[in-house]
């Protein structure tokens, strides 16, 4: 009896000795985040970090535009990162979100907390980078459609833009667009931005309330077609967006070639406009960039 008591006590302490070094080698998600977050600050040399309900946050510049509330408007970009640095999810260039700044958490994929209780303390003009642990983030499920891997911490690069309003920043990216580009256009009273490559024959004929045949291909800033015509269609130029309306009459006649630049009030504004499937082909507030090519007109 005590020879197989020995034996049962030898097994079971066998047992434990097991259990705790499996124990010992068992990491926690919040040890793993933790790990991953210390070797990319070590990585990036990155020193001063804030610590604030399970994420990190840095204020790179804090903006010296004025402070915003919660129920303020404002301009802001972002850029979703793996730790590598490579971009996953990001604004257009030439397309920034503008919304309260309560609700600038809320994104297609999940709300994430962390971007606006950082944004909130900026002030206009100011950026931040936030880490977010992947118990934030995408967890353990990771996202296969934005290429996040399982328990993968998220680098977020925010700015708090300084602009008011759609023509400021319709000003800003038209700035922005033919600085990178290399042109100089001319800016037209009604802020349209134009290059006249032919002026063609009888541009004074040209009105407001012409009948017009164009050619013409219509472009997002980022340079996606939307809409063109090779052949020429006609209508009556004060039944399309101001953009033409406002500026075609007296610029080019027949034969005339011209490039616009329309902010997106002089065009389809904040309504976005569908395709024949239903899908957005031209965002809301969306600057708008044409060749245009006059045919005939008719008055």
């Amino acid at each position: 009896m005590i020879k197989k008591l020995s034996l049962y006590t030898i097994a079971l302490l066998g047992c434990l000795v097991l259990f705790n070094s499996c124990k010992k080698d068992y990491e926690t998600i919040e040890a793993f985040d933790e790990r991953q977050i210390a070797e990319y600050l070590a990585k990036n040399n990155i020193k001063d970090v804030n610590d604030t309900l399970g994420y990190y946050y840095q204020i790179l510049d804090e903006g010296t535009g004025g402070t915003v509330d919660r129920t303020d408007s404002v301009f802001y970009t972002y850029d979703f990162k793996h730790a590598s640095g490579a971009s996953f999810f990001k604004n257009s260039d030439y397309q920034i979100p503008r919304n309260f700044l309560g609700y600038t958490d809320r994104f297609g994929f999940k709300d994430i907390l962390a971007v606006r209780l950082t944004l909130a303390k900026l002030q206009k003009g100011g950026t931040a980078r936030v880490i977010l642990p992947s118990r934030l983030a995408f967890g353990k499920n990771g996202n296969k459609t934005l290429g996040v891997e399982s328990n993968e911490i998220v680098v977020i690069d925010l700015a708090l833009l300084t602009q008011k309003n759609w023509v400021e920043m319709d000003n800003y990216l038209l700035d922005k667009f033919v600085a990178a580009k290399g042109i100089n256009p001319v800016i037209d009273p009604s802020r349209v931005r134009y290059i006249i490559s032919a002026e063609g024959t009888g541009k004074e004929d040209v009105k407001s309330t012409s009948k017009v045949k164009v050619k013409y291909t219509g472009r997002l800033l980022d340079g996606t077609v939307f809409d063109s015509s090779t052949d020429g269609v006609e209508f009556l130029l004060d039944g399309v967006i101001k953009g033409w309306t406002e500026v075609l009459p007296g610029k080019i006649g027949v034969g005339g070639k011209i490039r616009l630049l329309i902010p997106s009030d002089l065009g389809y504004g904040q309504t976005a406009q569908r395709d024949g499937n239903g899908n957005v082909s031209i965002p809301a507030n969306a600057i708008l960039d044409f060749d245009i090519e006059i045919v005939s007109v008719t008055n």
